[in-house]
């Protein structure tokens, strides 16, 4: 347990900006399963709208530090590949 009150502070200012992460990586998961899902009901043009969201969401969240900056890039690209190949 924090005993000086500097420490205090900090399990304070800790315990709010997870509740803000929390909130921020929950957004991101809900916007990237809106494009899974209308890619697997095959609906490009859906996928295609849903996936225009995302991408800043995601690119957002890793500025916020929720995910790193490639691992942001790399969903996007994912996703992105996997709504072009519906159109084939």
């Amino acid at each position: 347990m924090a005993n000086t009150k500097s420490a205090k502070k900090a399990v304070r200012k800790i315990l709010r900006r997870t509740e803000v992460n929390k909130a921020r990586r929950s957004r991101m998961r809900t916007f990237v399963r809106k494009v899974e899902e209308a890619i697997r009901k095959g609906d490009r043009a859906a996928a295609a709208e849903a996936l225009k969201a995302a991408e800043p969401v995601l690119m957002r969240s890793a500025q916020k530090g929720i995910i790193h900056k490639n691992a942001a890039a790399r969903k996007i690209s994912r996703l992105s590949s996997r709504v072009r190949a519906l159109g084939e």
